[in-house]
């Protein structure tokens, strides 16, 4: 029983001792994420002095950030802020800095090229941002330049609206219309084919609505074993466009991570659809498209917003064809800053390599949310 206690008071006060000393000496990783400090490391490198600037970004102490830059007389903490952020409502306005990489690019006397790669957590994922800093030396620090990419300015003008618009009205409790509303649209599946991949198996292929109202429509896939038993279920989340407008087409693409097509006996396809109302607007046009072979395979081009209104997010989906027309992969992108009317930002949408040479054409199309809207 004695030596209970003399270990039960033994670990109290070792635990005492610890908080005590984390209290007067404190991890300097953990003050600065705490909001109670920076890290303590040394500018006496360019790689350093960018390095101190990331920590700062990520602990979102943009008053500190701003304040070690060598050219912030050239604009504003707000205008700093906002070209990390977003002027406007967008992903990265809500997303968070995961992590950092510092890279070399240029080093003399005075001066010096920082590569600085920006890993940020959006709720569709992780987005990356890559900024080329200038560093120069003073006296035995060194100290970043950020490169600001200002707000760009839209012209005064008038931009004529003229698109299709649906409506719904649905029947209200007074309203004597039978027992049904509109029916739902007719949505047709125009491919689908199942393929393995390194991390499990995926299900692929394309919807068509192919009735004259708009619709909400999303597909889902279940796994059937060779014993006719169904094991898995999985539906299409983010690797399609959820509103079609009449006889448009979107792709689609279901994971199954962690399951070998020799598991399958069949797949019993879900395509669902809700008539929802829409327009046809904001147009966005695709612009400068090219599809570059491997290595680096990638679709790549810009987005121009040609109408009047701010497109906060905007989803760029490729659907890529062999020769035969069968569907070879699906792959997205979603742009992480508004979309200005009139301002084409671009886009660069990554193929696996082992599928690039078997890509013959592609098409691509653009979902689009604005604030208060729902397309």
């Amino acid at each position: 029983m004695n030596k209970g206690y003399l270990l039960a008071a033994s670990l109290i006060a070792t635990t005492v001792a610890l908080v005590a000393i984390g209290t007067v000496w404190p991890a300097p990783s953990a003050v600065a994420y705490a909001g109670g400090g920076s890290l303590l490391r040394s500018s006496s490198t360019p790689e350093q002095a960018v390095a101190n600037l990331g920590d700062e970004l990520r602990a979102q102490a943009w008053e500190k950030a701003y304040a070690s830059l060598a050219n912030k007389a050239q604009f504003t903490e707000a205008e700093f802020v906002h070209d990390l952020t977003g002027y406007y409502p967008s992903l990265r306005t809500y997303a968070t800095m995961d992590s950092f990489e510092v890279r070399p690019l240029h080093e003399s006397t005075g001066e010096a090229e920082i590569e600085l790669k920006l890993r940020w957590s959006t709720v569709v994922g992780t987005s990356m941002s890559t900024r080329t800093l200038h560093v120069v030396r003073d006296g035995d620090r060194w100290i970043p330049e950020w490169p600001i990419v200002k707000e760009p300015i839209v012209p005064a003008q008038v931009i004529p609206v003229n698109y299709l618009r649906w409506d719904v009205i649905y029947r209200g409790p007074g309203d004597d219309w039978g027992a049904q509303d509109v029916e739902a649209p007719h949505v047709r599946m125009v491919d689908m084919h199942p393929m393995d991949r390194a991390d499990g198996m995926v299900v692929l292929g394309e919807l068509l609505n192919e009735d004259v109202v708009p619709a909400y429509v999303s597909v889902s896939a279940t796994l059937i074993s060779k014993d006719q038993s169904p094991f898995a279920t999985e539906g299409s989340f983010d690797k399609i466009s959820h509103l079609l407008l009449p006889k448009q087409v979107t792709p689609f693409l279901i994971r199954f991570p962690n399951v070998s097509l020799s598991e399958v006996g069949s797949i019993r396809m879900t395509p669902l659809s809700a008539l929802i109302a829409a327009s046809a607007d904001p147009v966005i046009e695709i612009q400068d498209e090219q599809l570059h072979p491997a290595p680096g395979a990638s679709l790549t081009g810009s987005l121009l917003n040609q109408s009047g209104q701010i497109v906060n997010v905007a989803h760029v989906l490729g659907t890529f064809y062999d020769k035969t027309g069968q569907v070879v992969w699906v792959a997205d992108q979603y742009i992480d800053c508004a979309l200005l009317p009139q301002n084409p930002v671009a886009f660069e949408i990554h193929v696996p390599q082992d599928l690039a040479a078997r890509i013959s054409s592609q098409r691509t199309v653009v979902a689009t949310y604005s604030s208060g809207d729902s397309k």
